[in-house]
This record gives structure tokens, C-alpha cells and sequence, in this order.
């Protein structure tokens, strides 16, 4: 192996490790909350958990395997199983994350109207699209043999062998990543955008009634004046930097990984086998963001896997006094003996 390569196995292994762990970490927060788990984005949120909790165990350690043995690892059923996996937990969790998008946009243009626009069981008819949507296309590139080893990519995924087929695999991969990452990002720059709007609609009417209050207020403390004014900066900011979070993840992790795929299409540009694992492993970067970005940097979740972490070092705490307890009379009765 190559350094390269070293440093790419390294890579994948420690995505591996943090991706297990926080995912794990919000189905712990699910299960636990009953709160999360009365609202309807928990649906989505856990939805998406699960494509990145089944891509992590069975999609990353076969890359893993690609790039130190440089060939397929385990038998040619393994990998149609592993590829029709990768085509179908991507283009999922695509639309998990434009689900929540839309969630949020209902949330915050049409308060009002939120819980009879988007109750459980609408929440349960967009699920059912999202994977009669994602299993379509894992379906036709299995029937038609359009799934196997890429050694671009060290990874198991859509990948035609015969020339024969060519003009109708690219069709198929332009449609594909059209459906599934072009519609996604779309969904999320209009809704999330509108949700700026509205963000900002708020922020100057505090803003001026901020600042009336501030004129009012004449023997006011410079010190509290400052404290105001930098809050009405942070609150104009908090909102950009959050749409700006969801946005820019998604673009950054599966972007260059989809042009990469568009590029290989043309047989004129020639792309190196590294970038091709990087693109891979930038793919399998949002797996491990997601969890932060949508769930454990939120209220809600902080307050619920610190909870949890206190009751288990609570239960350690009691059981290790009453070891110690126990301990102490068992030697006193031996004293006394």
C-alpha cells in the first residue's frame, strides 16, 4: 500500500468510528425522548439514522476492504447486494434531508397551519415515496446488471461492464443523480431560502422595536445598550449560519462525488483512482455530519444524551457505593471473627 493509501484506509476507518457512534448516540436520543419521538421530523430524523447507521456497517468496511486488497472484497453476490445497498440508502437519505427541509418550511412560513399540514400521517405518505422513490433506482440497475465493483472508488456501487450498454447506462446515471441530487438540493435552497426570508422578516421587527426601546430608554447602562445591539447581530446571524450549515454539507459531501460520477461518463477525461476513494469518502463524511447537524447540536437531543449520561454515571455511582459498602462489611465481620 502507498501512503495515500494508508492515509485513505486511516480515513475511512475513523469516519467509520465517529459515524457508529453519533448515530448510535441519536437512536439512543429517540428511544429515550419521548418527546422527540411525539414530533413528526423524529420520523425523518430517524429515517435518516437508519440509511447512515446501514451505510456505515455494510458499504464503508467494504470500501475499507477495496483499498488495502485493491480488489472486490467478498463474492460477487455480496457486492450486487452492497452496491444495490449504496444506491438505495444515498438517494434515501437525499430525500430524508429534503423532507426535513420541507418539515421546517411548513414550520416557519405557515405556523399557524403546521399540524394540520404535516400530521403523522402525512409524515408516513412522504416516507413511503422517499423509498418506493429510492428503491426504483437500486431495482432497474440490478435487473440490468449495472452494479458491481468500481475500482475508482474501491467500492462496491452502479458500474457497467459491457460496452454494449453504454448510451443507456449514462441516460440511466444522468436520471438517476437528477432525481436524487439535483431534486434534493433544489428542495433544500427553495425551502430553506424562504425560511431565510421569513428569519429575517423577524429579525428587523425586533430589531426596530429593539432599538425603539433602546431611544426610550435614556439613563439605559452603555453596558446593557451593547449587550442589546450585539445580540440583535448574533440573532440576524443565527439563522444564516444554520441554512448555511444545511446547505453547504450537502453540497460539499455529495457533490464532488456525483460530478466525479458524471465526469467518468466521458471517456475523454482521464480522473485518478484517489480522487475517486476522496469523492467516496467526502460522500461518506455527510454520514457522519448529519447526526450533528440535525440532531445532536440541538437542544432538545444536548439535553436528552446528557441526561442519559448522567443516569448511567448515576447507576455506576450507586452501584459502585454499595460494592464498596458491601465490601466494608464483609471485612468488618471478619474483624469481628
Amino acid at each position: 500500500m502507498s501512503i495515500w493509501e494508508v492515509i485513505l484506509a486511516f480515513v475511512v476507518v475513523v469516519l467509520m468510528l465517529v459515524a457508529l457512534l453519533a448515530n448510535v448516540l441519536v437512536l439512543l436520543c429517540f428511544l429515550y425522548s419521548a418527546d422527540i419521538r411525539k414530533q413528526v421530523p423524529g420520523l425523518f430524523i430517524l429515517n435518516l439514522t437508519f440509511c447512515n447507521l446501514l451505510m456505515t456497517v455494510s458499504n464503508m468496511p467494504l470500501t475499507l476492504a477495496g483499498i488495502i486488497y485493491k480488489s472486490q472484497p467478498g463474492g460477487d453476490q455480496i457486492c450486487h447486494i452492497v452496491g444495490f445497498l449504496e444506491t438505495f440508502l444515498t438517494t434515501n437519505s437525499m430525500l430524508s434531508m429534503a423532507a426535513l427541509s420541507i418539515d421546517r418550511w411548513i414550520a416557519v412560513v405557515f405556523p399557524l397551519s403546521y399540524h394540520s399540514k404535516m400530521r403523522y400521517r402525512d409524515a408516513a405518505l412522504i416516507l413511503s415515496y422517499m423509498w418506493l422513490h429510492s428503491v426504483s433506482f437500486p431495482i432497474v440497475a440490478a435487473s440490468l446488471s449495472w452494479v458491481g465493483f468500481h475500482h475508482l472508488y474501491a467500492s462496491c456501487t452502479l458500474y457497467n461492464k459491457r460496452a454494449e450498454d453504454r448510451t443507456q447506462f449514462v441516460i440511466f446515471t444522468g436520471v438517476f443523480h437528477t432525481l436524487s441530487f439535483l431534486l434534493s438540493l433544489v428542495v433544500l435552497c427553495f425551502t430553506y431560502l424562504k425560511v431565510l426570508k421569513v428569519a429575517r422578516f423577524h429579525c428587523k421587527r425586533i430589531d426596530v422595536i429593539t432599538m425603539q426601546t433602546l431611544v426610550l430608554l435614556v439613563d439605559i447602562h452603555p453596558s446593557v445598550r451593547e449587550r442589546c445591539l450585539e445580540e440583535q447581530k448574533r440573532r440576524r446571524q443565527r439563522a444564516t449560519k444554520k441554512i448555511s450549515t444545511f446547505i453547504g454539507t450537502f453540497v460539499l459531501c455529495f457533490a464532488p462525488y456525483v460530478i466525479t460520477r458524471l465526469v467518468e461518463l466521458s471517456s475523454v477525461v482521464h480522473i485518478n483512482s484517489h480522487w475517486g476513494i476522496i469523492s467516496k469518502c467526502l460522500a461518506y463524511s455527510k454520514v457522519v455530519s448529519d447526526p450533528f447537524v440535525y440532531s445532536l447540536l440541538r437542544h432538545q437531543y444536548k439535553k436528552t444524551w446528557k441526561d442519559i449520561i448522567n443516569k448511567i454515571l448515576k447507576r455506576s455511582s450507586i452501584n459502585s457505593s454499595a460494592l464498596t459498602s458491601e465490601s466494608h462489611n464483609r471485612n468488618m465481620l471478619q474483624v469481628n471473627d
